[in-house]
Formats: C-alpha cells, structure tokens, sequence
C-alpha cells in the first residue's frame, strides 16, 4: 500500500511531512498536556485559520501572491505571543488569555473568509488537511522547525521538565520562567501552523493531545510518555494518510480517529493491568 507513497513526489512529500509532523507535534503536546495549557493548541490552531483566511482573501481580493502557509504561522506566532502577554495583564486568571485569542481566531476567520467569498476547495483543504496539498517548500519548511524544534527540546530539556511539574519553584531557583515560556509556545505557534496541510487547522490540536493521552494510560515515567506519544503520534499520521488516500478522504480525519482508537486500546489495556 505505500507504493505510491514512494513512487509519486508529491505522495513522498507528504509521507515525509507526516512522519516529520508525527514526531513534532506529541513531542510539544506532552510538555502542553502535563502543563495543563491543552487548549491553548485550539486557540492557535483558530489564529492559524486567521492567518491562512487572510492569505487566501489578499491572493483573491488584491492579487497579493501571499502564501497561506506563512500568513498562517505569521498569525499563530503573533497569537502565542498575545496570550502570553495576557497571561500577564491577568495574572490571578491566567487561562482566560486562551478564551479571548481563541475568539479573536475565529472572528477574523469569519471576516477574513466572508470578504474572500466564503469558502473554495483551498480553504477546504486547509481546515481538514489534504493527501496531495503537500509541496516541495512545504516539507522544506517543516524539515526546518521539526530541526529547530527538537534542537531546543533538547537544548531546554531541564528547564522545560522543571516549568511543567513545578514552575514557582523554578522561578525561585532563579530560571528564567517567562524567556523560556515564550520561547515554547512560538515553537507551539510554529507547529500547528506547520501540521496544518496533512491533518488541518480544526484538527491539528488533537494530535497534540491523543497520542499524550494514550500515552498517559500505559507510560511509567516522563521520558517513557514522551516516546509513546510520539510512537501513537507516528502511528496516527501515517495509518491516517495512507487510509485516507485509498479511501479518498481528508486524511486529518482518519488521523484522528486512528489517534482515538489507539486511545481506547491504551485504556482498555490499562484496565486489563488493574485486575
């Protein structure tokens, strides 16, 4: 079944993409969950819509050649770093930051897609992900943040663990709390806007969030739940678009649902350990 995956460039393309996307994407997705932040990948992932809305309204409406993939992640940037903002301004409720994003998303979403004549077959794509979207600069451009996001991982691995199971106690010990965090939720910013061709803008979210949960159910420590995400992570991605090229579906859905199988059987196998 992967022949054509092999065979066809932009089939390679986007087998590539997705393996590179399985890893990124529950890599980060561990640090969000164990932190509580989950939601904060649907508020960016609703600012990438904006962005992407805003690409494809300047191509139609002005003739502007602005590619929705970097409109996308120029938007989800800049949400990351206005929650993080609010974060501030509302210190004693720091999660109302992701509600307001969020609803800033989807307003210029509707705006931006209303001036550009609603929906077409490219905003379609974007919002449930495409087998055949994928292009050349596309996995270039994703090759580069998975290279940028692992390095930092790797890079911050110490002070990123620390912030997640005890940020107070970090900040005494005299880490540089607020750098660190901004620095992560760009990188978030970055993945979602980069996950967005293979699974899709309303989707992209629960691959953050899926193979982590599963992984939750059977892991004995930290490091061990960051390979099982990114095992189920993987999993996912790639049973998820080879199923939906054959089965002539947007792949982001199979991923999905492929995610929430593994999810189950994690739990089911979880109970079975109990007894």
């Amino acid at each position: 079944m992967l022949i054509d995956f092999l065979q066809y460039p932009f089939l390679r393309y986007t087998f590539l993409t997705g393996i590179l996307i399985g890893l990124i994407a529950p890599l980060l997705g561990t640090f969000i969950v164990v932190r509580r932040l989950s939601l904060i990948a649907d508020a960016l992932s609703h600012v990438t819509l904006a962005g992407i809305a805003f690409g494809l309204m300047a191509e139609k409406k002005f003739g502007l050649m602005l590619s929705p993939i970097y409109s996308g992640m120029a938007f989800s940037v800049a949400g990351s770093v206005l929650i993080e903002k609010l974060r501030t301004v509302y210190k004693a409720y720091q999660e109302i930051a992701i509600p307001i994003i969020l609803s800033a998303g989807v307003g210029l979403s509707v705006i931006f897609i209303s001036i550009a004549d609603g929906f077409n077959n490219d905003l379609f794509n974007y919002l449930f992900g495409s087998v055949s979207a994928v292009s050349q600069n596309d996995f270039t451009s994703i090759l580069i943040i998975s290279i940028i996001v692992v390095s930092i991982i790797i890079l911050f691995y110490k002070e990123l663990f620390s912030l997640s199971f005890d940020e107070e106690q970090s900040i005494i010990s005299g880490l540089h709390a607020k750098w660190i965090h901004l620095l992560f939720i760009v990188l978030t910013a970055l993945v979602i806007a980069a996950s967005i061709r293979i699974v899709g803008v309303l989707l992209v979210s629960a691959l953050m969030t899926l193979p982590v949960a599963a992984s939750m159910r059977l892991a004995k420590g930290f490091k061990q739940m960051i390979m099982y995400s990114i095992i189920f992570g993987e999993l996912s991605v790639i049973l998820g678009i080879v199923s939906g090229y054959y089965l002539d579906i947007p792949p982001g859905g199979t991923i999905v649902m492929i995610a929430i199988i593994i999810l189950l059987v994690a739990i089911g196998v979880k109970k079975l350990q109990s007894k």
